[in-house]
């Protein structure tokens, strides 16, 4: 399990759309320019080769400014160029075989939608934070399925570190910072702004100057 620093904060995911071709690294550099520190690769129609090349140009980029990298649904991409961790939807494979096959040194994230059952079930197989969502309206995805603020507040009240996502902006996170959300993951609220660096180093901010109901640490795994 890693520190609570590494799972605190702002958690941006990559979008094909919104940084296309090498915009994916000038993006990137970016938000890790104003203050992000953990990244997600999210790129699946891409093929095998341009995703293996992608990835690990991410993860030096990553390591240069002390970030890490965390690879969405594919545990043999994460795998072959050692990312720091995946993260996982509920149909992409089991995450207590992906706790084994990574061993407990990675980062494993699980995204729950509104299901507080299934975080749990996913903190006991292994996973480092549960993420929960849609929160807000989203345009990167429209069609996601809504989580309401009393779940995401009763998620809040568990053990394990909660991102909260779903049409995050500058605007509403410190609502969901203040019920006490871990990590507010955005994609068009930081990459889908004119100015990134400065989009998320004002995000970043708001860890330091909005009020949070408990500090959560994260457990250790044995």
């Amino acid at each position: 399990m890693q520190t609570p620093s590494a799972l605190a904060g702002v958690y941006a995911i990559t979008d094909p759309y919104l940084l296309p071709g090498d915009q994916l690294f000038s993006g990137v550099e970016a938000a890790l320019r104003g203050g992000v520190r953990l990244i997600q690769y999210r790129h699946k129609r891409a093929p095998e080769r341009q995703q293996l090349e992608e990835a690990s140009a991410l993860k030096s980029l990553c390591h240069r400014y002390a970030a890490k990298l965390i690879i969405n649904d594919n545990l043999t991409l994460c795998q072959a160029v050692d990312a720091d961790g995946l993260h996982l939807g509920r149909s992409d494979g089991a995450l207590a075989d992906a706790r084994q096959k990574l061993g407990h040194g990675k980062i494993i994230g699980a995204t729950c939608h509104d299901n507080l059952v299934y975080a749990k079930t996913c903190y006991e197989q292994g996973a480092d934070y549960c993420a929960f969502g849609r929160i807000f309206s989203s345009s990167t995805k429209p069609d996601a399925p809504p989580c309401s603020q009393h779940i995401l507040e009763t998620a809040c009240k568990n053990p394990y570190p909660v991102v909260a996502i779903g049409g995050i902006d500058l605007e509403n996170a410190p609502s969901l910072i203040e019920k006490g959300v871990d990590m507010i993951a955005l994609i068009h609220g930081l990459f889908g702004q004119d100015n990134i660096e400065g989009a998320a180093r004002d995000l970043c901010a708001l860890f330091d100057h909005t009020e949070r109901p408990h500090s959560r640490l994260t457990r250790s795994h044995q």
